[in-house]
This record gives C-alpha cells, structure tokens and sequence, in this order.
C-alpha cells in the first residue's frame, strides 16, 4: 500500500458519517450472512426437498420484484437514516420469529415461509435507501477506494459469517437466529448515527417519478449493459442456493462443511476487494467486466463437476473474486453516473436487475435441480452465463470497450 493510499485511508476513518455508515454496514452484512445460511438450512431439514429451496428464493424475489420502485421512490423522498434503521429493526424481529418457530419445533412450511416473507419485505424497503448512503456520506474523488475499503472488510465478515453460522448451526439452529438479529439490532443503532437528510420538495407524480429510474437506466446503454450482464450472471449462476444439497448428498460435509463452502466466494472477493482499495480500478474497465464474468461463468462449471471439497472451495472462491471486480464497477458507473435527486430511484431499478436476481437465481436452480439434479443446474448455469457475456459483447459494444469508470 502506497503511503498516499493510506493517508487517504485514515482520513476516510476519522469521519464520523464513514465510520457509522462502516460498521453499521458490517452489522448488517453479518446479520445477512448468518440469517440466510440458517434459513437454506432450516429449511431444506424439514422436508428435504429442492424445489423448497427453490420457493424461498421466489419469496425473497416476489417483494424485490413489487417493491423495488416504491422502494427507490421512499430513499429519494424520505431521510434514507431513518428508512434503514427502520427496515433493520423489523428484519430483527423478522429473524426473532423464525428462532420462535424453530423453538416450538413447528414443522409447517408455510409459518416458515410467512416469516421469510417478512424478512423479504424489509430488505426489499431498505436496499435502494443503503446502496444510496455512501455516495452521500464522502466525497467523489474519495468513492472507489471507500466502496472498496467497505466492500473487502465485508468480504471478510462475509467469510466468517457462514462459518459462525455453520458452527451456531451445530449448536440450534434458533441460536443462529437469534445472532443475526442481535447484528441487526447493532446495525440499526450504528446507522442512527448517521446525520438526517434533508430532502428536496418532489413535485413530480409518483408514477412519474417512477418512470425516471427506469428512464435515465435505458438512456444509458453502459449502464444498462453492465447491470443486465450483471443480472443473468448472478441469476444462471445461483451456485450458492444448492449448497445445502452439496454438503448434505455430494461432498458429504455436514454444517460446517456447508459453512465453509458458503464462505468460499468472500474470501475471493476479500482479496480482491483488498487489492482493489491499494490500486483502485482506472482504465480499461469494459474489458475487465467481460473477463471476469467469463471467469465467473468457467468457475461456476468447475464447482457443478467437482466432487473433492477442496476443489469446490477454490472454484467457489474463484467466482467470488471475480464477481468483486465487476460489483465495483457496477457500484462506481451506478452511484457517480447518477445525480443524488435520482440515486434512490436507479439504485432501485439496480435491485430489482441485481438483488432481486439472487433469489430468482435461487429459484431457478432449485427448480432446474428438482428436474435434472443439482449437478445439471450448476453446470448449465456456468454454460448460460458464457453464453450471455457473448451476447451481450456484440449488443452492448460501448461497454465492451469503455476505458475509464468516472468522468474526468
């Protein structure tokens, strides 16, 4: 690390509004991390079924689908401070409801699957409001290294999250819950720290404003380009969704294998986000994306074929590296292409092609793993997304050869 890189560094950290956005984030992270390990877990236990693993990622989905510009419009309207204290203290009570049905030893599916509906719903609420903060909170030039300063302890949180989780797993699973929640609850304290937004009076109907993520999005081939590239990568390559049946039926591994497995992809993504933060990305950065989704596509297929746990852990790290390198870019173009008045809104539209993807990817894997084994699903995933980034390379070919990600 150069010496300007880490006066630079320290500087971001005497920030009071960096440092409260810096641990509230990593409360949350953390929370998420255990809370979706226990639910996969607790889950697939009751009936052992995929296609279960599959209808949580269409409930996770479903809200993310209806709420997301709502959601956009309420982080554009509304101080973001108070919406994701809000949104992590119902995801905490969200979380105290599932340790109670896992406590009672209730064995309907459908009590479950009301409280993930919960959960759903508060997270759908809160993430245009949190991607929104940190554009707000520092300074442009100062952006890309705090993005990835927070990005690599998050992959590193996101590394011994699952890990915690396999072990609290091991415990009771109600344990496990109720961890998440405490997070949350530290998240929710630590965000409220944060200093209120004022925000502009918006005279402009609901439905119109709206109508403005999704505008200034589709006026912007780069940006389209690379969050729908982003979006059929995450939603073909939903690995991560079949671990519980990995661990259980193929590498014979149990919970805390299931965790580590689960941990893989951060710890290539802490690397690379740490590199990032010494040497933040300049140029050449449309060539990197479709490199590194490529690489995520070939290493999701290795992971689908391989039967050693070691072997699996790399691949799986592997695809988190690269997965890191095209989530900063994507942040970068997203946040400092967009004027603060319309970040809520276009991180919104974000969600719905980048987050809500995660649970439709789960969905899809699960169902593909009910109809051709879970081997079949990885593997065409892997197979899809190369096919996509071929696609995408001769239809977006202003994203294939742009060169700098802010502008000068």
């Amino acid at each position: 690390m150069t010496a300007h890189s880490s006066v630079e560094m320290r500087q971001l950290f005497r920030e009071r509004e960096f440092l409260a956005f810096f641990i509230a984030r990593q409360s949350v992270v953390l929370a998420y991390r255990i809370e979706t390990v226990a639910i996969w877990w607790q889950i697939y236990a009751l009936r052992h079924r995929p296609f279960d693993l599959a209808l949580v990622g269409l409930i996770l989905f479903v809200p993310q689908l209806v709420l997301a510009l709502p959601a956009g419009i309420l982080a554009d309207r509304f101080d973001r401070r108070l919406i994701v204290v809000t949104v992590s203290i119902v995801e905490m009570l969200g979380l105290c409801l599932f340790a109670a049905l896992s406590l009672l030893g209730n064995h309907s599916i459908g009590a479950y699957f009301a409280a993930i509906a919960l959960i759903g719903i508060a997270h759908s609420t809160g993430t245009p409001a949190e991607r929104s903060l940190l554009a707000g909170i520092v300074q442009e030039h100062h952006f890309v290294r705090a993005q990835a300063i927070s990005s690599s302890v998050t992959q590193v949180i996101t590394v011994a999250g699952p890990a915690l989780a396999g072990v609290l797993i091991a415990i009771g699973t109600p344990v496990a819950f109720f961890a998440a929640a405490l997070a949350y609850l530290f998240g929710a304290i630590a965000f409220a720290f944060l200093h209120p937004r004022e925000v502009a009076v918006d005279t402009v109907s609901l439905w119109q404003s709206a109508l403005d993520g999704l505008k200034f999005i589709f006026s912007r081939k780069i940006l389209l380009g690379a969050i729908s590239l982003d979006l059929f990568a995450v939603l073909f390559g939903g690995a991560v969704s079949l671990l519980p049946i990995y661990a259980s039926q193929i590498l014979h591994v149990g919970p805390r294998g299931y965790g580590a497995l689960l941990s893989a992809p951060a710890v290539g993504a802490a690397l690379v986000a740490a590199s990032i933060a010494r040497r933040p990305i300049s140029g050449r950065a449309g060539p990197l994306l479709f490199g590194v989704v490529a690489g995520f596509g070939v290493f999701t297929i290795v992971f689908g074929l391989s039967k050693n746990f070691w072997v699996s852990f790399v691949a799986l790290a592997l695809t988190g590296g690269f997965d890191m390198v095209s989530v900063v870019i994507r942040n970068v173009l997203v946040q400092l292409r967009s004027p603060d008045e319309m970040r809520g809104r276009v991180s919104a539209v974000e969600n719905v092609f980048i987050g809500a993807s995660n649970e439709l990817g789960a969905f899809e894997s699960g169902t593909l793993a009910a109809l051709i084994g879970p081997v079949g699903s990885v593997v065409a995933g892997g197979v899809a997304t190369l096919v996509v980034i071929a696609l995408w390379a001769v239809w977006f070919p202003a994203l294939r050869t742009f060169d700098r990600l802010m502008n000068d």
